[in-house]
């Protein structure tokens, strides 16, 4: 077992948790079968880290931190609580989640509900399925740079003075709308950017600033290419004169000397130390009862997308042991991460960052390990795997990764399922592998459609989800196994190159398949931009002759499909023209009839070749949700709703 910290309970972790607010109850005094009604709770904890504490030993900057008597560093992060109204009528387990941003998603993607960061009104519970079951749900704020505002959870780091190197990337995209808070446009020559860390210098010669078309074109300073420092926080950017040759779609690159930096990875410490002490603590340093006191058994780790990758450095840096040497999460559940980390573990993180294959493209922590089991990389000469550390702490969580399809495309996610050659790895027993097949990265969240090339894709993830959690804590308690993992494998044939997945994909009318995706290089950190090496190989999914993903999880709605669903979709013209747009999809519609099908030239049988009629479709998409619930993919809810929403026009795309 790891050694334990030297200070006191009192000392370190939870110094005090202050609940300043209680909702009771929430939705409108909804019940939930057996479980009742729930309520919320909302405060914040004080937190501290002792930096001579070996689990802390990862995070930068925290020996530069100020320490206080204790010799520790104190924080501060926002608390919330969605539990039932009598804890003992729960189900005896935490789910918490990872914050994205500051923003709580939980709720919002596992019960179908509205996105809102405070869930107490009717309604905002949406299926209410969480509640159903029984859970208790925690968050907390772990990010230091998160803005206030729409109810975001904030965390309270210190900062510390460093100078070092910083870079910004910067894509403005359409008019008249801005990629991101970090940005805004003046006009059309013109945008405001925003700096992660404070410029140390506004002498414009100690800063650079590059635009390329593409993520692969050289870096360049072309013609009317300029900035100003309006402080040392923001950049007036204007765009080069060439806007042909430059259109909305260019890279702009700013690299800079920063003064100061968030001890942005003391967020994992609270992750660790408020779950732990929510499951297992009696009372904090102040002495104030655990309001979960006594009611959980277990806990699970759940986190979206840029949450997801915080979780596999949560593992990687193993952080899921508490100040006793015991399991933190007995189960986690990163979703939508990909082969990715995070690099809030960093001097000057800008954790909100994600590798894309156009957007933001050499940022974050996607270095090796990439993978669950202990592998040896040729490139950087390193061993390792995620669970490396915890399986040696004997603290080794199970693990459910799920990945749409867009994260094959966007985030690499080949390289959870092979080795730095490209060959199938075999996972640890406590690791299973699902990977949504023709999913996007959300449906929530659709991309611009002056951008992007086809109609976007709203497939959900949802459904999987929900099946997974119940299977999950059978594991746990039971020693259940859960579904076999349903991931892409060389074995079954449904990883492809790139190059033959192009030629197989179907010649649709007007939709191009991507000439690229996300790929990855062995990279040099120590400079800005980092230097890259050799490239790792990256597959994609094989696919049917609809061009419909193979080798995963299949929604019903792609076994029984009336569109080709994809997780990519492209950038059009204007927009840097082909490539891959940020981790959306697309839908592509089927004729309704052949006689239509044969007029544009589309190659795929139309829903009349293949269904007959609607009571034929309805009649295949009812088969393909029974399979699901066989293999314990689907609940019965599920192939409920799923009927009940199909629709009955048809010539909806089914798009979901």
């Amino acid at each position: 077992m790891a050694s334990l910290p030297r200070q006191s309970a009192a000392a370190t972790g939870i110094r005090q948790l202050d609940i300043r607010e209680r909702i009771s109850p929430v939705f409108g005094g909804r019940e939930f079968g057996q479980v009742g009604a729930y309520e919320l709770l909302r405060g914040k904890a004080t937190c501290a880290a002792d930096p001579d504490d070996p689990r802390n030993a990862p995070i930068a900057l925290l020996d530069r931190a100020p320490r206080d008597a204790d010799g520790c560093v104190s924080y501060v992060v926002d608390v919330c609580i969605l539990k039932p109204i009598d804890a003992a009528r729960g189900n005896g387990w935490l789910l918490f989640e990872v914050l994205n941003r500051g923003n709580a998603r939980s709720v919002v993607r596992i019960n179908d509900a509205p996105s809102t960061n405070l869930p107490v009104e009717p309604g905002d519970e949406g299926n209410g399925f969480l509640m159903r079951q029984g859970y208790t749900m925690a968050w907390c704020a772990w990010q230091g740079d998160v803005p206030p505002g729409a109810g975001r959870l904030l965390a309270r780091l210190p900062v510390v003075p460093v100078r070092g190197t910083a870079r910004e990337e910067f894509i403005a995209d359409a008019p008249g709308t801005v990629r991101d808070a970090m940005m805004r446009e003046l006009d059309e020559r013109r945008f405001v950017g925003q700096l992660t860390w404070p410029a140390a210098e506004l002498d414009p010669s100690q800063a650079t600033l590059t635009a390329r078309q593409h993520e692969r074109d050289p870096r360049a300073t072309p013609p009317g290419l300029g900035f100003r420092h309006l402080d040392d926080r923001h950049v007036e950017i204007t765009r080069p004169a060439d806007t042909a040759s430059f259109d909305r779609g260019t890279i702009f690159e700013f690299i800079y000397t920063a003064r100061e930096s968030a001890v942005m990875g003391l967020g994992l410490a609270a992750i660790r130390d408020v779950a732990g002490f929510l499951r297992r603590g009696e009372a904090d340093g102040a002495g104030q009862s655990n309001p979960l006191r006594g009611h959980l058994r277990h806990a699970i780790c759940f986190g979206l997308s840029q949450s997801g990758r915080v979780i596999r450095d949560f593992l990687h840096h193993g952080f899921n042991l508490d100040a006793a040497g015991r399991m933190v999460f007995d189960g986690v559940m990163p979703v939508i991460a990909g082969s990715r980390k995070s690099n809030a573990l960093e001097p000057f993180a800008q954790p909100g960052r994600y590798a894309r294959q156009h957007e933001d493209h050499a940022y974050g922590d996607d270095q090796f390990p990439f993978t669950y089991p202990v592998l040896t990389d040729p490139r950087s000469g390193r061993t390792g795997g995620i669970l490396a550390r915890l399986e040696a702490a004997g603290a080794c969580a199970k693990v459910m990764h799920v990945d749409s399809e867009s994260e094959i495309w966007s985030a690499r996610a080949s390289l959870v399922a092979t080795d730095a050659e490209g060959r199938d790895v075999a996972m640890p027993p406590q690791v299973r592998l699902y990977l949504g097949s023709g999913l996007p990265h959300g449906s929530y969240s659709l991309p611009d459609p002056r951008v992007v090339q086809n109609p976007p894709n709203t497939l959900d993830y949802g459904p999987l989800v929900r099946a997974l959690l119940p299977a999950m804590q059978a594991w746990v308690e039971h020693g259940t196994p859960p579904p076999d993992s349903r991931f892409p494998s060389h074995a079954a044939g449904t990883w492809w190159r790139i190059g033959p997945a192009r030629a197989a994909f179907p010649a649709i009318p007007g939709v191009a398949y991507p000439a690229r995706l996300n790929e990855l290089r062995f990279m040099d950190r120590t400079t800005e931009p980092p230097l890259e090496g050799e490239a790792y190989p990256v597959f994609v999914p094989a696919t049917d002759a609809d061009g419909n993903a193979l080798g995963g999880w299949q929604h019903p709605l792609l076994t029984a499909a009336r569109a080709t669903h994809t997780g990519w979709n492209l950038r059009r013209k204007g927009f840097a023209e082909g490539a891959l747009y940020s981790i959306a999809g697309s839908s592509i519609p089927f004729a309704g009839t052949r006689a239509q099908r044969e007029a544009s030239g589309d190659p795929r049988p139309s829903l009349e070749e293949r269904y007959g009629s609607h009571a034929g479709w309805k009649a295949r998409l009812a088969e393909a949700c029974d399979e699901l619930m066989r293999d314990g993919l689907l609940l019965a809810e599920d192939r409920e709703r799923v009927l009940d929403t199909a629709g009955d026009d048809w010539n909806d795309s089914g798009t979901g």
